[in-house]
């Protein structure tokens, strides 16, 4: 007996030690403790404050890059077929409701060549349904099935984008989910606890960070029409033009002629990084793929003495002069200050966005509102766990202080558990935590009410409060069981603060099983191996 009651307690202290740990640490004075404190326990948006926004992915940029893919794809494959065509371009959806609308046309398939024609785009293009306008006129239209796909697709990509973009930030448990809204489609909540300044928020949200590096055929042009009238006023095939992006208070436009095909994409970056070059001026070093530093040696390798332009977001940022075999490394100059450098790093390391995004709403909530909530419900919990406190003692008297232990014991574990496992502690999240404590009570009342009626049986003192345990056992299992599946549901179903209350409920409710049952138990245990003979209960 003495043997076993040395081994629970061992298990009572081992776990209360880990717990503190896991709330304050090592604290080595105060202010370690409070600083601890504040970084291990997780406050939400309701508590905390923060930036709280709702963006709209614009699905029909989706749609219009994948028919601008198709396209260069099509004129490709015919090339090589030997299969001549007089135009080829795609229709305009400029909303989300008509994305879908999406339609390829093309012109001028000579009719001789309609077999091959049809041919190639039944075996490689199955996504799009091919209809004839004429004998030598087609238009290509994408299949339903794969349009709902494509939405979908285009609305998670942004999501894990954006998820990237604000982990590299290091904010504390930002909430990155899909708004389900009958009078809206690829809605995005974004919330950030925390974030009091919500403009480098979006900026860094909105940027799309398409990185594409191309060959320089000419330029730079003071207008897309001096671009045109040198070359005839029809532009070279399979170049297109682009403008530089203005630097500081500079006004003047400038073009640049560039190759249509990029020679490198932001996919085929591994790593991006804020640097300084020789000056002191911050730039952006990127780091290329295993397959594209092949591929960038080859070509800068052909093209020395030639320019490279470096395209940000349809945008020239710079057009430097290739000056010997590059492999895997580049920069990305023009940076203002280090934070901009940094921006720019980890917008290219999270990806580019598969489409813009709108902001339908932006609100920020002051974190006045979050110690107010603090302070009512902190309130609330101590007076309504002084209370209990109080009845447990007036009515069961010693047995009470059992209950009391517990009860503090119980809390511990459970903030304990949030610190752990680095789960955001909202405003329903206190109220899952009171909830919690009326569950502990709920329990200790069953065990002490059903240890009463067992005395009052005549069995003696040992035999009672081990009859009291076993058969309330089955019954607090079964209070519990049901409450997790009902929080079950709730996490399943519910947002955010909703997720929570469920989230710190059950958290709660485990943590009632072992101290309700194990250390209770043992409590009473200890007390009848300090007494021999003991005639009486206090309960």
């Amino acid at each position: 007996m003495q043997k076993n009651l040395k081994y629970k307690w061992a298990t009572i202290v081992i776990t209360i030690l880990i717990c503190l740990y896991g709330i304050i640490g090592l604290p080595k004075s105060k202010d370690e403790l409070v600083a601890n404190w504040n970084r291990n326990i997780r406050l939400g948006l309701d508590l905390k404050g923060g930036s709280h926004l709702v963006l709209q992915v614009q699905v029909q940029d989706a749609f219009k890059a994948e028919a601008d893919r198709v396209i260069e794809r099509i004129k490709e494959d015919l090339r090589r077929a030997g299969i001549n065509y007089v135009a080829m371009d795609r229709n305009d959806p400029n909303s989300i409701e008509t994305a879908d609308q999406i339609q390829i046309n093309i012109k001028g398939i000579p009719s001789e060549r309609s077999g091959d024609f049809r041919r190639i785009i039944s075996e490689e293009y199955q996504a799009w349904n091919l209809t004839p306008v004429n004998s030598t006129d087609y238009r290509m239209t994408m299949k339903p099935t794969e349009a709902i796909t494509l939405r979908r697709d285009t609305v998670e990509r942004s999501m894990r984008t954006i998820e990237s973009r604000i982990d590299g930030l290091g904010l504390t448990e930002p909430v990155v989910q899909q708004r389900q809204r009958t009078d809206g489609e690829g809605e995005i909540l974004v919330q950030l606890p925390g974030v009091d300044d919500p403009a480098r928020i979006k900026q860094i949200l909105q940027t799309a960070a398409m990185l594409e590096l191309y060959e320089v055929k000419d330029g730079p042009f003071p207008s897309q029409e001096a671009a045109r009238a040198k070359h005839g006023g029809v532009l070279p095939l399979n170049t297109k033009l682009v403008r530089q992006q203005p630097r500081g208070g500079d006004t003047a436009e400038a073009w640049y002629l560039l190759a249509r095909t990029p020679v490198i994409t932001g996919r085929d970056l591994r790593n991006a990084r804020p640097s300084q070059d020789e000056f002191g001026k911050w730039e952006t070093e990127f780091t290329l793929t295993q397959d594209a530093r092949n591929r960038f040696a080859r070509f800068t390798e052909a093209n020395i003495g030639n320019r490279l332009a470096i395209v940000l977001d349809n945008q020239v940022r710079s057009a430097p002069t290739i000056q010997n075999r590059i492999e895997d490394q580049g920069r990305i100059t023009g940076a203002a200050s280090q934070q901009e450098a940094a921006d720019l790093a980890l917008v290219l390391r999270a990806g580019s966005l598969p489409a813009s995004i709108v902001y339908l709403e932006e609100r920020t909530v002051g974190p006045s509102l979050g110690a107010d909530s603090i302070q009512q419900g902190f309130f609330a919990g101590i007076v309504g766990l002084i209370a209990v406190i109080l009845v447990m003692l007036v009515y069961y008297r010693k047995a009470g202080i059992n209950a009391t232990v517990t009860l503090v014991l119980n809390a511990i574990i459970l903030i304990a558990a949030l610190a752990y496992f680095e789960a955001v502690l909202t405003l329903p999240g206190i109220a899952g935590i009171i909830l919690t404590v009326g569950m502990a009570v709920d329990s200790n009342v069953l065990i002490f009410e059903r240890i009463r009626e067992e005395l009052r049986e005549g069995k003696a003192i040992m035999a009672a409060i081990e009859a009291g345990f076993n058969k309330a056992f089955l019954t607090i299992i079964d209070t519990h069981v049901t409450t997790v599946v009902s929080c079950a549901f709730l996490f399943i179903f519910g947002t955010g603060p909703v997720r929570g209350f469920a989230v710190t409920l059950v958290i709660g409710l485990v943590a009632n099983l072992f101290t309700a049952v194990f250390v209770s138990r043992t409590m009473f245990e200890t007390s009848l191996a300090r007494k021999r003979q003991m005639t009486s209960l206090s309960i």
